[in-house]
């Protein structure tokens, strides 16, 4: 019934993981992505081994496919809109365009009426000083594009660290400062929106990050259903407004009063919502395939509590030990070389 062919841009583990997902569901994946080999490829039904804005292979992938996705949010928008002239392309390209420019994504976030951190644009050295001095000498500089896992990053934690050469040393690229958060916990929302506009949002996930990188996600996170609320309510609103189809993962401050600030949003299936292959039935990669592929919306509930661990660098080799835990998935990505920072594979582990 199914037999179609859906293309996905992005040959990492998340590519990975949809591409399993989708041959579950008898479609057929092709990977575009420039390195041979690449996670995706191994576990997909072919590979277009070239640029993300190869105008021969874009052009390849939507003569191929009936509908063209993507596991990373950098994927040149150019490119995006060139496909989508061609073959359907979700998440929408607009999505893309958001999630891209920190700065942008912040401003977009507050005019769906949500809150997020107090935010500047810094473009000089100048800027960098005066938004500092806005916010009292404390704050977070960040590249506005292609950071991810804690790179491209510089805290100033009190009035006493020196603005000197801070914008130089994030590159002299656009930058945005944002103000620090008070907050108790970070949860995360992982949902997902047809395109007959349908709705579905999992459980938050609660938080713990190491280094910048994701370690662990809990379930249930310790909040209200009142905040429970507001989240799936803040997801709906972001969906909403970018016409979005597929799984989108949105980050969030808990504050002390329950209410939330929101971080950051990917416009893909997310690293903190790799636990739903282990405790729901219907996994995030299975719920992006079926809401781009024009099909309904799975269950999203969740039928166990657990905790989600990522294995980065060296971490995979306590592999053993996590294999002889009962009520344990293990997910391994394919990568042959540990590295620091590299993600190599996952844990859930279901509590009973």
């Amino acid at each position: 019934m199914t037999e179609k062919t859906i293309g996905i841009i992005g040959g990492g583990q998340l590519g990975r993981m949809l591409a399993m997902a989708a041959a579950r569901l008898n479609f057929r994946t092709i990977i575009l992505e420039p390195q041979a080999d690449c996670p995706a490829a191994q576990v997909a039904s072919e590979q277009i081994a070239a640029a993300y804005d190869d105008a021969a292979a874009l052009a390849d992938l939507a003569k191929r496919c009936d509908v063209v996705t993507y596991e990373f949010e950098n994927v040149p928008v150019h490119a995006a809109e060139k496909l989508a002239k061609d073959v359907d392309v979700y998440p929408p390209p607009k999505a893309l365009e958001m999630a891209q420019d920190r700065l942008t994504e912040k401003r977009f976030i507050n005019d769906c009426g949500i809150p997020t951190a107090r935010f500047r644009a810094v473009d000089s050295q100048a800027d960098l000083e005066a938004a500092l001095a806005d916010f009292g000498g404390k704050g977070v500089l960040k590249t506005r594009r292609l950071g991810y896992d804690g790179k491209g990053q510089r805290v100033y934690r009190s009035a006493a660290d020196s603005a000197d050469g801070g914008y130089a040393a994030l590159g002299s690229v656009p930058l945005i400062l944002e103000s620090f958060v008070s907050f108790e916990r970070e949860i995360s929302i992982i949902a997902a929106r047809g395109i007959d506009g349908t709705v579905a949002c999992y459980d938050p996930a609660e938080n713990v990050h190491r280094d910048g990188i994701l370690h662990t996600s809990t379930l249930p996170a310790r909040i209200s259903e009142q905040t429970t609320a507001a989240a799936f309510m803040a997801a709906e609103k972001i969906l909403t407004a970018l016409g979005y189809v597929g799984v989108i993962g949105i980050e969030f401050f808990v504050l002390s009063d329950g209410s939330l600030i929101a971080n950051e949003m990917a416009p893909r299936v997310h690293n903190s919502g790799h636990w739903t292959e282990a405790a729901c039935i219907i996994s995030q990669f299975e719920q992006h395939v079926r809401a781009v592929a024009g099909l309904p919306l799975g269950n999203p509930e969740r039928h166990s509590d657990c905790v989600m661990t990522n294995l980065i660098g060296d971490d995979i080799l306590a592999l053993p030990e996590w294999l002889r835990l009962d009520d344990a998935l293990v997910h391994l990505y394919g990568k042959s070389e540990a590295r620091p920072g590299r993600k190599m594979g996952h844990v859930t582990q279901l509590l009973r």
